[in-house]
């Protein structure tokens, strides 16, 4: 099952703009790793209804494109982690 299919494509680009606020936000030192997915889900979900418009369809488009970022990024981390 591809999920990408059911993301909007006027979504995508909240993606890799996901992405980069992630890595953004783990180059600080004062926020623990752990609360980034959660801050990044508050980002998408804000930004997909500003994007969209104000209804559940957006908000569950900023679900599936946190999702997206987030998973993008450990398949990257799982790429290139060393055994």
């Amino acid at each position: 099952m591809d999920f990408m299919t059911y993301i909007s494509e006027n979504a995508l680009i909240l993606i890799p703009a996901l992405y980069i606020v992630g890595m953004i936000i783990r180059g600080t030192e004062s926020i623990p790793n752990k609360f980034i997915p959660f801050i990044l889900l508050i980002i998408g979900i804000t930004s997909a209804m500003f994007l969209l418009g104000f209804s559940v369809n957006s908000a569950i488009q900023g679900v599936l494109v946190t999702g997206a970022a987030v998973y993008t990024n450990q398949l990257f981390k799982q790429y290139n982690k060393r055994e």
